[in-house]
């Protein structure tokens, strides 16, 4: 693989350089925490955030005030919230309509009690903050829960490539801060960290993670497996598409039971595997029977999906909404997957296959624009399949031109997802498309002057600058 990679499988990584990686992913974090946006305000985010006030203060599966509560915040902003979450029912139940799964919540619900806690002793100090679930401790709450989350899934993701894919330091450590500050990631554990991407992308870490842990092990015991479905559930809890994931540890059990001709050994794994997703899952099939009368997302989800994924290529490439459009970075992961494939990596051809089938899902969704979205969100979760094709490019790009160089390739690329990040935010752009050459010329021309100002007012008054922008 060269320089970057080291293929001697039983080699000792010298300790003082995992150290060294860990210190520098926590230094981004610590970097980019000032960045995080405590705000609910996003149809997505509103439906997620709402199971946690429904069910801790009203014990029940009914969102109406939850709603009315967000919406009476900005009813402008809102006004197309209202119209669907407001105003219509389910029609089996009458219930109003949450087309999120309760996965975030639950994860999210150690630091929302947690704040509940902070809010109660407050109060007792004599503090006016509401203890109603839903004021602003709460809502902050789980806005850095998610950033911890999500670094919590870049930690996993960074010593998977360092255990498991045998990356040298710094590339191990470079590959995971680029595609963290490269790549909308960034965006959903900052800017809008109430939407499901943190947790989902360390919901599927974990998931690979383990499988990983499995492989190496030469396959791993019956409780490892149990492990793995439990995070498979987990994953799909999250998001539902993200159970497709299950697809590489059950890909490689079967080649496994092939190889050793051991059926029986297979079976009690994926056994494990299967009744464990399952379990963990549950919880969202009785969800999906009280607010739909059965147990199926809403009628109002289904429909938006035609399984011939008619927008496969165009969630891809396609020039105003595409993915590695948006963040080109992941086209080198892509690429250096595909490489990896070639090169009879095992590990890439089922994460390979992984990609595939959510480039399939999203390609089925009549949404597949993911209008008013920065970048294509739904992708966030796979950020350890990109990873591990792009450790493969940055490995041997520093084998070939030096680690210098190596780092400048990647800072382009953060460069443009940061640049696109100061355009959305100040409505530089047109955020329902990538609207060319525009956009590519603001990236030069409107940003670099805005820089110094943007920063001012993300430190002072982050509400100024999300309402007005900035001028030169």
């Amino acid at each position: 693989m060269g320089a970057g990679r080291d293929d001697r499988p039983h080699r000792v990584r010298p300790r003082q350089a995992v150290t060294q990686g860990r210190r520098l992913l926590a230094l981004v974090f610590l970097l980019t925490l000032p960045l995080v946006t405590p705000r609910i305000r996003a149809s997505d985010e509103i439906e997620y955030f709402s199971y946690l006030p429904s069910l801790l203060f009203d014990h029940d599966l009914e969102f109406g005030n939850e709603y009315r509560y967000f919406y009476e915040q900005s009813p402008k902003s809102l006004e197309l919230f209202r119209g669907t979450f407001l105003e219509k029912r389910e029609p089996e139940t009458g219930r109003h309509i949450n087309f999120g799964p309760i996965g975030s919540a639950l994860l999210w619900s150690p630091f929302y009690l947690l704040a509940h806690i902070i809010v109660i002793g407050a109060r007792f100090l004599g503090a006016g903050v509401a203890a109603n679930g839903l004021a602003k401790p709460y809502v902050a709450a789980v806005c850095y829960g998610s950033a911890l989350y999500g670094l919590l899934g870049l930690l996993l993701i960074h010593d998977a490539l360092r255990r498991f894919g045998r990356l040298d330091e710094p590339v191990a450590s470079w590959t995971v801060a680029a595609l963290w500050l490269g790549t909308p990631v960034l965006y959903y554990m900052t800017v809008a960290p109430g939407f499901s991407h943190a947790p989902s992308l360390f919901a599927v870490s974990l998931l690979l993670w383990l499988w990983l842990r499995a492989r190496a092990q030469g396959g791993g015991s019956t409780s490892i497996w149990t492990g793995i479905g439990a995070a498979a559930g987990l994953a799909g809890l999250v998001r539902e598409q993200d159970a497709l994931f299950i697809v590489v540890p059950a890909a490689w059990l079967l080649g496994e039971c092939l190889r050793r001709q051991s059926w029986r050994w297979g079976a009690i794994r994926v056994l494990a595997l299967g009744f464990a997703a399952l379990f963990v899952f549950a919880p969202q099939l009785f969800v999906y029977r009280v607010l739909t009368g059965g147990f199926h997302p809403s009628r109002m989800v289904s429909g938006k999906l035609d399984y011939t994924s008619p927008h496969f290529l165009e969630v891809l490439f396609d020039p105003a909404h595409g993915l590695f459009v948006w963040s080109p970075l992941l086209l080198l992961g892509a690429a250096g997957l595909l490489w990896a494939v070639r090169g009879r990596d095992g590990v890439a051809a089922l994460l390979g296959l992984a990609f595939l089938l959510q480039a399939w899902i999203n390609g089925a969704l009549y949404t597949w624009t993911q209008g008013g979205a920065f970048g294509s969100r739904r992708f966030v979760a796979a950020t350890a399949v990109f990873a591990w094709g792009l450790g493969w490019v940055v490995s041997a790009v520093a084998s070939a031109f030096g680690r210098r160089w190596t780092a400048a390739l990647l800072c382009v690329f953060v460069w443009w997802n940061l640049s696109l990040m100061v355009q959305f935010g100040l409505k530089l752009m047109d955020r329902q498309r990538l609207d060319w050459p525009k956009v590519a010329i603001n990236q030069f021309v409107e940003v670099p002057p805005r820089l110094g100002r943007v920063a001012w007012l993300l430190a002072t008054d982050r509400e100024r600058l999300a309402r007005e922008g900035v001028t030169p």
